[in-house]
């Protein structure tokens, strides 16, 4: 699913760093010219004060011979100076002797000696002419601190720096205009894709939803018509023959529905698994015999399996069925026969502590191959390439369940033509191989010297059916409907030699808090559950609960009580 760019601050900070950058610019410019004007200030003034020193030494002899020519030569040689407005030359009265005026008022009549002082934008110096210690008169000068040129060139370089931010400003504000109005839109359009996206996997979804519901539906619908149409003529007929064959179709047709079901368990990987440590080059060498009887005579079976295979930790009776489901589909891909190879290797991970390492089954055969744009779709409930009522769909779907629920993967290797190979990696164990526990004989009816069972069921017509099966089998039986009674019962009588009851019922305590609530009141009362709800049989099975999966036949029901009464070793 697309994700939203985490970039929300992208474009205020963007604005701020145009704003501090352009606000730094400026007031670098009025430090830089306030900086500049004083130091300006600072040489002017001492050009002046060098320039009235030079002066004031060279009317020295003018005014003490009171040479008023020459006098006025020196202080017209200062008109070379732009930036001198007016200067004057003065007796030792004080009365100006020689004077000099570029624009502005005169030299003042009189001289008035002072330290340096601002006349508006003018600088005003004076100084005393002196001559061995003898003050002969004194001099006057008036200069404008910066001549208009450079003044408007120095702001018009101010003027340069502010425009320049200005610009820096608007250039950054409009792209961060255009990258916020550019976020936004990438924001509606994720949206707009998200919702697109979700609109196409509910599509997806009520089409799986569909396809499966319409494939059970069609499968029960056979496998009820023919329950349902047994039962009819069973009730129709006399014949001994004939009600075998009926009665063989109905128990088919059931053990059919059964299967389908755990095909489907299988596929959800809601199926209890019962994992154990497998040998699988044994596992499968030992699968030849069925695997003949499955297949046509034109289909070869050969098996490449090396000595040294790991172990692994799956479910043998999945595996078996995966393995057997792979090689029908194969047989079925070989209408002209064939040869289905079997092989398997170890895929080590690379690791010291082995952690990822894998054992490779793969399953080839030389058929006609599945097309590319198909390949994908092998695994889905009730998707088949072969013709009406050729097949279920749901063979490949067990196996990818089987697959996923032991920890590993499945894939499709597949080329028109020349064959598929279907492969299954699962991972390896480091347990040891756990040695088979002996057969022992199953007690008969009359050996178990009627020992009372406490069945929990809260459906009556299952009760019924499961009563008459436990009786069947030489039990007796007390039935109750609830877990609390179950309880109650248990503590008023605790004559009862084993407890067999659904997982889901009414009321706050269900099957496995029930069989909790035994373990703590009678440690020693074996519990048999059983459930057709395979959530709930594999939450009992991750306990190491006994779970008999609905539906049963009565020789799995006899099973599991006798396994479970057989001794202490068996009970939850």
């Amino acid at each position: 699913m697309a994700t939203v760019p985490r970039r929300r601050w992208r474009p205020a900070l963007t604005v701020s760093m145009a704003v501090a950058l352009a606000v730094a610019l400026v007031v670098a410019a009025f430090a830089m010219a306030a900086y500049n004007e004083r130091l300006g200030q600072q040489e002017r003034l001492r050009q002046a004060e060098v320039q009235l020193r030079i002066l004031a030494g060279s009317m020295a002899a003018p005014l003490a011979f009171d040479d008023r020519s020459a006098a006025r030569e020196y202080v017209g040689a200062q008109s070379s100076n732009p930036d001198v407005e007016a200067v004057g030359a003065y007796d030792m009265q004080g009365a100006l002797a020689a004077g000099y005026t570029r624009a502005g008022a005169p030299p003042p009549p009189r001289n008035v000696l002072g330290p340096p002082r601002m006349d508006g934008a003018r600088l005003v110096l004076t100084a005393p002419v002196t001559e061995d210690g003898t003050v002969l008169g004194s001099v006057y000068l008036r200069t404008v601190l910066e001549s208009p040129t450079r003044r408007v060139m120095r702001y018009a370089g101010f003027a340069l720096l502010i425009v320049m931010a200005a610009l820096l400003i608007a250039v950054l504000g409009a792209a961060s205009a255009r990258e916020a109005e550019a976020y936004r839109e990438l924001k509606a359009e994720i949206r707009e894709r998200e919702k697109a996206e979700d609109a196409l996997r509910q599509s997806q979804k009520m089409e799986a939803m569909g396809q499966l519901t319409g494939g059970v539906a069609h499968d029960f619908n056979n496998l009820l018509m023919v329950a349902s149409s047994g039962l009819d003529l069973l009730e129709r007929t006399s014949d001994p023959a004939r009600r075998e064959r009926l009665r063989d179709g109905i128990r088919q047709a059931i053990d059919r529905g059964a299967s389908l079901t755990q095909q489907l368990l299988a596929f959800s990987r809601r199926s209890p698994l019962k994992p154990e440590v497998v040998d699988i080059g044994q596992r499968l060498s030992g699968m030849l015999a069925i695997l003949d009887r499955s297949l046509r005579e034109d289909v070869t079976v050969r098996m490449q399996l090396p000595p040294d295979l790991w172990r692994v930790e799956v479910d043998a009776s999945q595996m078996e069925v995966a393995v057997l489901n792979i090689a029908i589909n194969a047989r079925d891909a070989m209408p002209d026969g064939g040869t289905i190879t079997i092989e398997a290797r170890n895929e080590p991970s690379g690791r010291p502590d082995g952690v990822g390492d894998m054992v490779r089954l793969a399953i080839r055969d030389t058929g006609v191959g599945v097309a590319p744009d198909m390949v994908s779709r092998l695994f889905e409930p009730f998707f088949t390439t072969k013709a009406v009522g050729k097949g279920t769909g749901l063979g490949l779907s067990q196996v990818y369940g089987f697959a996923r629920a032991s920890g590993g993967e499945v894939g499709v290797d597949s080329v028109l033509g020349e064959g598929t190979t279907i492969w299954l990696r699962i991972p390896r164990t480091t347990k040891a191989l756990v040695a088979p526990p002996p057969l022992a004989g199953r007690p008969s009816a009359l050996g178990r010297d009627r020992q009372r069972v406490l069945l929990v069921e809260d459906d009556d017509s299952v009760a019924h059916l499961v009563e008459e099966m436990l009786r069947e089998l030489g039990y007796e039986v007390k039935r109750v409907g609830d877990g609390a009674s179950a309880l109650d019962t248990l503590r008023s009588d605790p004559s009862f030699q084993l407890v067999f009851s659904d997982m889901v019922m009414p009321g706050d305590i269900g099957g496995l808090d029930l069989a909790r609530d035994i373990s703590r009141l009678r440690p020693d009362l074996p519990v048999v559950l059983t459930t057709g709800y395979s959530a709930a049989a594999a939450a009992a099975s991750k306990e190491g609960r006994r779970v008999l999966v609905k539906p049963y036949r009565i020789e799995a029901l006899a099973a599991e009580l006798d396994a479970v009464l057989a001794g202490p070793s068996s009970r939850a």
